[in-house]
């Protein structure tokens, strides 16, 4: 399903001057066995071919990892970065002010595209919610005052009562974003709104009011 979309967001960035590869980082997963990382690294280079370009998918799985220089040599004007999933906290510390972190960013600003599945989309804004917790843990920061709850039409119907306490618990100014399966929510530049692709809804989730917006449809944030 996320195929046409990634393959969108890369040929953009080779628009954009960037090269054609795809280069995944399973950071996410780096706590899990040898057997699961593995797992990742094999859907890592079936996307890319399925994308039919050139995949990288970087064994970066701890802190110290982020400060290779030859991890940061292949994020560098790479046309789509892909953080994929596992445990976001600790996906964010291990990147969060690391020179992988840094190249990360400074691919993006210049027009590189990025996209995060499940934890790596929720390490993306500046916290993180935990479900297992009753606090946030801080974010990387690249999307300011958003936390993300992905799979959302699932998470409703597993565990109801925690996401209907994360609503009640969002600070004011925070925007909580719930994603629902085969769904993204997606931007082509800094500048621009956010859009919704795929089959199911984005939900902009406050304890006042639950408002979903679908394919299409444009979300500004406040």
């Amino acid at each position: 399903m996320m195929t046409a979309l990634e393959g969108e967001l890369l040929q953009a960035a080779v628009i954009r001057g960037k090269r054609e590869v795809f280069v995944q980082l399973p950071t996410a997963a780096g706590q899990e066995d040898s057997s699961r990382l593995e797992h990742w690294h094999d859907l890592g280079r079936v996307q890319g071919q399925r994308l039919a370009v050139n995949t990288d998918s970087l064994r970066l799985y701890t802190r110290d990892d982020a400060f290779n220089p030859e991890f940061v040599e292949a994020i560098q004007d790479a046309g789509l970065i892909y953080l994929s999933g596992g445990d976001p906290h600790h996906l964010a510390e291990s990147l969060v002010d690391t020179p992988v972190w840094e190249a990360i960013v400074r691919a993006w600003s210049t027009g590189s595209s990025l996209m995060g599945c499940s934890a790596g989309a929720m390490a993306l804004g500046s916290e993180i919610i935990a479900f297992r917790k009753s606090h946030v843990t801080p974010g990387l920061g690249l999307l300011p005052m958003i936390q993300t709850i992905p799979h959302y039409d699932r998470f409703l119907g597993w565990l109801p009562d925690r996401v209907s306490a994360a609503i009640m618990r969002v600070d004011e100014g925070m925007n909580l974003i719930g994603i629902d399966e085969n769904t993204a929510m997606v931007r082509d530049s800094a500048n621009s709104p956010w859009r919704v692709w795929g089959e199911g809804k984005v939900h902009l989730l406050k304890s006042s009011a639950t408002h979903s917006f679908i394919a299409g449809e444009e979300i500004t944030f406040h």
